[in-house]
C-alpha cells in the first residue's frame, strides 16, 4: 500500500488506540488496534452504531465463536466509518474544504502532494478540478491490528475444552481475516508456533501473482536474529512477513522485552547491513513452499519494509532514523497519548500524564504476563490494587480473564493478578516456614501483579461515559519514559508539525538523546539483574550477565564511532552525547569487574 506519512501510530495498551483509525485514517495516517478485549470492542461497536444510526445486533457470549465474530463486526464498522470519512474528505464542497486542507497541511515538508495541491489552487479553488485530483491522489491510512501472540488462553464450554482454534489469539486472528480490512496484523510478544501454523489456513495471507496481499503480516521484533528465525518459520508455511517492526527492548511503552544487551542503534545497523540477505533467503524458502503447496508464486519480487519505534521524540531523531538506517517508517507512540484527536484517554488520566516526570515513569513487575511493564505511578488501577491489599484481600476479581494463563493450581488457568491465584499462592507460601525477610519479599512479588487486561481498556469506557460496572473505574496506563518531556495536551496538527519539524512540543530543554536514554535504562536494568543474582550467582547467570555487559559495551563503542563520524546531525548535543557514552563505558567496566569478582567468591 502507498504510504504518505513517514510515521505510524503503534498499538498502545488495549483501549488507547482502539478507535484511532476512525480519527486519523482519513488523513493518511497508519495506526493499530489491539484485539485483546472483544468485550470492549463490542461495547464500542454498540456506541458507534447508535451514534451513526447504524443497525446494531448484540453478539452475546452465547453465540458460537462470539469472540471472532465480535472482532470481525467491530473491524468492519471501523472500516466502513473510516471509509466514509475519507470519501467525504475527497468529495469536497466549499464547506468541507477544511478537512482537505488539514490533510495537505499535515503532510511532511516537501511531499509531492503538497506541491501539486499548491499548484492546483494558486489561481483559485476550482472545486470540480480539486475533487478529481483528490479522488485520484489521496491515500487513506491503514487500519492495522495487533495480536499479542502469547495471550492465547484456552477456552471452555461447560468445562469442556474447545479446539485450539477457539483460543483467544487464534479467534482474534480469525476475526481479523474475516473482516473487510485490507491491512496488516502486527504480531508481538514473541513466537507462537501453533498460531503461526494456523495462519497458513487463510488464503488472504498468501501472495497474488503480482505480489500483493489481502492481509499482510508485520512482526514486532527487538533484534535481527529473532526476525530471521520467525521470518523463516513463517516462510516454511508459505507466509511472507511484509514488515519487520523493530522496537527498543526497554525504551518503549507497554510491555518491555529486553534484548540480551543489544541496543537499538546497533540492531538497526544490522538490519540495514543484512536487509537484502534477510529478504532473499526468506523469499527463496517462501517460493519453494508455495510450489510445494501448489499455490501461485509471485512473478514480481515481494516488498519488505523495516520500521522502528521506541523513544523517538524530535524531528531530528525521526529524520536521522529514516536516513541513517534507510527505514520505511518510524513509530511515534507515547506522545500521541496526549493527542485526544488521535487516541482515547480519559480526562483524569490525561491530566496525570501531562504532569508526569521521570520519577513517575518506571519499569514495573505488575504485569500478569511476567514481563517488565512500563507504568505510571499513582494510576488509579494501582491505587485500587493497594486498597484491596489494605483490606486483606489482595488481587482482582478478574472479570475478563484474558491473561488467565497460569496453570499451577487449575488446568483452566488463572491470572496471577487475580484474587483467587494470590490467595492460593499466599497459602502455599505460608506453609514454607521461611525467614520473615524472605517471606515478605516473596509475598510482595505475589501481590504486586495488577489487573492490566481490564485496566488498559477502562480509560476508553470512561472517556465515552460507558458503563464500567463490571470493570470498575481503575485505569492502567503504560507510557514510555519519553512522556516526561511532554507536558501539554496537543492537537493532531501540533504533533504532526512536531514530527516534521514545523513546531516543537517538547516542554523541557534537558531531554536526553533517545539512544542515550535507552542506554541508561539498560544499565539500570543490568544493575537490577546483578543485584538479584549477587547472593547466589550461578555459572549460567554469570555467563548471561557477562554476555549482556559485553553486548552493551559493543553498543557503546558503535555509538562513539557513529557520533564522531556524523556530519551536520546532532551537532548541538554531540559533546554531551560523547561524554555520556564515556561515563556509561566506565560504568559497564565496573559492572563487569563486579560480575567477575562474584564468580571468584562463588
Amino acid at each position: 500500500m502507498k504510504k504518505i506519512h513517514s510515521f505510524h501510530i503503534p498499538v498502545m495498551g488495549i483501549g488507547f488506540t482502539v478507535d484511532t483509525p476512525l480519527k486519523v485514517a482519513q488523513f493518511g495516517m497508519d495506526s493499530v488496534i489491539s484485539l485483546v478485549d472483544d468485550i470492549l470492542l463490542e461495547k464500542l461497536r454498540k456506541m458507534y452504531s447508535e451514534k451513526f444510526e447504524i443497525p446494531y445486533s448484540e453478539i452475546t457470549n452465547k453465540v458460537q465463536d462470539f469472540r471472532a465474530k465480535r472482532i470481525t463486526s467491530y473491524l468492519n464498522l471501523i472500516h466502513d466509518l473510516a471509509d466514509k470519512k475519507f470519501e467525504d474528505l475527497k468529495n469536497i464542497g466549499i464547506k468541507k474544504s477544511d478537512d482537505l486542507k488539514a490533510y495537505i497541511n499535515m503532510l511532511p515538508n516537501g511531499a509531492s502532494l503538497k506541491t501539486e495541491f499548491k499548484n492546483l489552487t494558486e489561481k483559485g479553488f476550482n472545486i470540480p478540478e480539486i475533487k478529481k485530483w483528490a479522488i485520484k491522489n489521496l491515500v487513506k491510512g491503514s487500519i492495522d491490528v495487533n495480536i499479542m501472540t502469547k495471550v492465547d488462553k484456552d477456552n471452555y464450554i461447560n468445562n469442556e475444552k474447545l479446539p485450539i482454534e477457539y483460543n483467544d489469539a487464534h479467534a482474534a486472528l480469525r476475526g481479523f481475516v474475516n473482516s473487510k480490512l485490507n491491512a496488516s496484523v502486527v504480531l508481538s510478544a514473541g513466537m507462537n508456533p501453533r498460531l503461526y501454523s494456523y495462519m497458513g489456513q487463510f488464503d488472504d495471507f498468501y501472495p497474488s501473482e503480482k505480489g500483493t496481499f489481502k492481509k499482510r503480516i508485520i512482526l514486532k521484533v527487538s533484534d535481527y536474529k529473532s526476525a530471521l528465525i520467525q521470518g523463516k518459520f513463517l516462510a516454511k508455511k508459505g507466509l511472507w512477513v511484509s514488515e519487520y517492526r523493530v522496537e527498543s527492548g526497554l525504551n518503549c511503552g507497554g510491555h518491555a522485552f529486553a534484548t540480551n544487551g543489544y541496543l537499538l542503534g546497533p540492531v538497526l545497523a544490522e538490519f540495514k547491513e543484512k536487509r537484502e540477505v534477510l529478504k532473499s533467503s526468506i523469499e527463496a524458502l517462501l517460493n519453494q513452499e508455495l510450489i510445494n503447496q501448489g499455490r501461485v508464486v509471485p512473478k514480481k519480487p515481494l516488498t519488505l519494509k523495516i520500521s522502528a519505534q521506541g523513544g523517538v521524540g524530535t524531528q531530528e531523531e525521526h529524520a536521522f532514523l529514516l536516513n541513517q538506517y534507510q527505514l520505511d517508517s518510524v513509530g511515534w507512540g507515547t506522545p500521541f497519548l496526549l493527542v485526544p484527536e488521535a487516541t482515547t484517554v480519559d480526562e483524569k488520566t490525561l491530566n496525570r500524564l501531562t504532569k508526569a516526570k521521570e520519577s513517575d515513569l518506571y519499569l514495573s513487575n505488575i504485569s500478569p504476563l511476567g514481563v517488565p511493564f512500563n507504568n505510571l505511578k499513582g494510576n488509579t488501577k494501582d491505587l485500587e490494587k493497594e486498597r484491596n491489599i489494605n483490606k486483606g484481600r489482595p488481587g482482582s476479581a478478574c472479570p475478563k480473564k484474558f491473561v488467565a494463563l497460569n496453570k499451577e493450581f487449575k488446568e483452566k488457568g488463572i491470572c496471577t493478578a487475580s484474587r483467587e491465584y494470590q490467595h492460593l499462592k499466599i497459602k502455599e507460601l505460608e506453609k514454607q516456614g521461611l525467614p520473615l525477610e524472605v517471606y515478605q519479599a516473596r509475598y510482595n512479588n505475589i501481590i504486586e501483579k495488577s489487573c492490566t487486561c481490564v485496566g488498559l481498556g477502562t480509560s476508553a469506557l470512561l472517556a465515552y461515559n460507558l458503563d464500567t460496572k463490571v470493570e470498575g473505574k481503575g485505569v492502567s496506563i503504560c507510557p514510555g519514559p519519553n512522556m516526561a518531556y511532554y507536558s501539554n495536551i496537543m492537537s493532531l496538527k501540533n504533533i504532526t508539525d512536531h514530527i516534521y519539524g514545523r513546531d516543537n512540543m517538547v516542554s523541557r530543554q534537558d531531554r536526553p538523546h533517545f539512544f542515550i536514554k535507552e542506554l541508561h535504562i539498560y544499565i539500570d536494568y543490568l544493575k537490577t539483574k546483578l543485584d538479584e543474582a549477587r547472593k547466589t550467582i550461578t555459572k549460567k547467570e554469570e555467563k548471561h550477565l557477562l554476555t549482556f555487559t559485553d553486548n552493551m559495551k559493543a553498543g557503546v563503542f558503535y555509538y562513539k564511532k557513529m557520533f564522531c563520524e556524523l556530519k551536520n546531525t546532532f551537532e548541538d548535543i554531540k559533546d554531551v552525547v560523547l561524554n555520556e557514552l564515556d561515563t556509561s563505558e566506565r560504568t559497564l567496566n565496573l559492572i563487569k569487574v563486579e560480575i567477575e569478582s562474584l564468580s571468584i567468591k562463588r
